[in-house]
């Protein structure tokens, strides 16, 4: 049966990627500068699926209000998971929508629409299989999930977070189901309190229900950690099925300003005289880089205003962050530190959360995380994590 639908799991919130997702879910930060729900609609919608529903929880105004109810033609049917209480929870929560076989596809990763499409025929090749998994080969998969493949190509094991030295491969989070799926989803009782989709469908084989698992050449990527921004906006660059360097019709330029391929320049930008502006670089809409500045290797989120003669490295901004003139984040690697974990020698020169104003002549030591709403007086050097909220004098 051919497939049109498809459930989006975008309830959670990123936690790790705080204080990014202080005031918006993960799934609604940039990836170059769209949201990645919005790359993971594009995937959907390019593989022809033309039904969406949506389950929302976490900051779920900010998703509702940017998409409405379609997208290119898409319907959108929002879902409320009111506790996150797990992915198992949250497509749950879709029962009620689901009458026929469903897509189901997390909305905080980014997903080639090769793996949707390889799914999709995966499983409809397959009258006998209950769900069929896309699978992701070459991918560390410590930190996510990792199948374990028969011959015949059927699920024999699907692990969370696997710990031995069995040769996974990663489960790139994109499912095909038959809405059976979900009487799996609710027993045994739930590990810690949550509801794992992939318990749901580990219980679905320890009861010979078939699975199946295919491998797709398709690109898959997750932000976990902020410095994960700038991998992904440069993956994106580099793959055939990623974003193109554009400048919109709608910014201004400056003739003596310098652009350094790949670059997204989004509507209503400014880019002073003398500035240079990436490689690698993504600004969001109405940013602005003052003149004689130099922007490489970094997000620059929507109504942000980047000083004359300021040089930002690795950097990765929220909204409406004001840099001042001359300020420097002088690029990583640094030590970054995201709740009691110090992560060594990652790529980031700084991360300012929304709103963060610095007075100008600011250094910014790298792996400095800098909260909403902070205000650093001008010629301060910042080194570390300086919370929401707070004036470094």
């Amino acid at each position: 049966m051919t497939i049109h639908s498809a459930v989006v799991l975008a309830a959670g919130e990123g936690a790790r990627l705080r204080p990014l997702t202080k005031h918006r879910p993960k799934p609604m930060l940039p990836a170059a500068t769209k949201p990645i729900l919005e790359h993971v609609f594009d995937a959907l919608v390019d593989a022809g699926i033309t039904e969406l529903t949506v389950v929302v929880g976490y900051g779920r105004t900010h998703v509702q209000s940017y998409f409405g109810s379609t997208y290119r033609d898409a319907s959108l049917e929002y879902v409320v998971q009111d506790k996150q209480l797990g992915s198992g929870h949250a497509l749950l929560a879709a029962e009620p929508e689901v009458s026929e076989p469903q897509l189901v596809l997390n909305g905080d990763q980014l997903v080639a629409q090769r793996i949707v499409e390889d799914v999709l025929a995966a499983y409809d090749d397959d009258d006998d299989a209950i769900a069929t998994l896309g699978l992701v080969r070459d991918a560390a998969v410590d930190n996510y999930g990792g199948v374990i493949l028969e011959d015949n190509g059927s699920v024999l094991e699907i692990v969370e977070r696997p710990r031995d030295d069995r040769t996974y491969q990663l489960n790139a989070g994109v499912y095909a189901f038959d809405p059976e799926l979900f009487e799996y989803l609710r027993g045994p009782e739930p590990q810690l309190n949550e509801y794992s989709l992939v318990d749901g469908i580990a219980n679905a084989i320890e009861s010979t229900e078939t699975v199946r698992g295919v491998t797709s050449e398709g690109i898959w990527i997750d932000a976990t950690y902020p410095w994960d921004l700038l991998e992904v906006t440069e993956t994106l660059f580099e793959s055939v099925d990623g974003v193109e360097s554009e400048i919109s019709a709608d910014a201004r330029v400056h003739d003596s300003a310098t652009i350094v391929e790949p670059v997204v320049i989004s509507a209503d930008c400014v880019v002073g005289p003398g500035a240079v502006v990436g490689p690698n670089v993504a600004l969001g809409k109405n940013a602005t880089i003052g003149a004689n500045a130099v922007v490489e290797t970094s997000v620059i989120d929507a109504d942000t205003r980047v000083g004359s003669g300021a040089t930002l490295v690795d950097c990765v901004t929220g909204r409406n962050v004001r840099i001042g003139t001359g300020s420097t984040v002088v690029g990583g690697p640094g030590d970054v530190r995201v709740g009691d974990r110090v992560h060594e020698a990652e790529r980031l020169g700084a991360l300012l959360a929304d709103r963060v104003h610095d007075g100008g002549g600011v250094t910014y030591a790298p792996g400095t995380i800098v909260g909403s709403d902070a205000v650093i007086n001008a010629g301060t050097t910042v080194r570390g994590t300086i919370e929401t909220g707070t004036e470094v004098q």
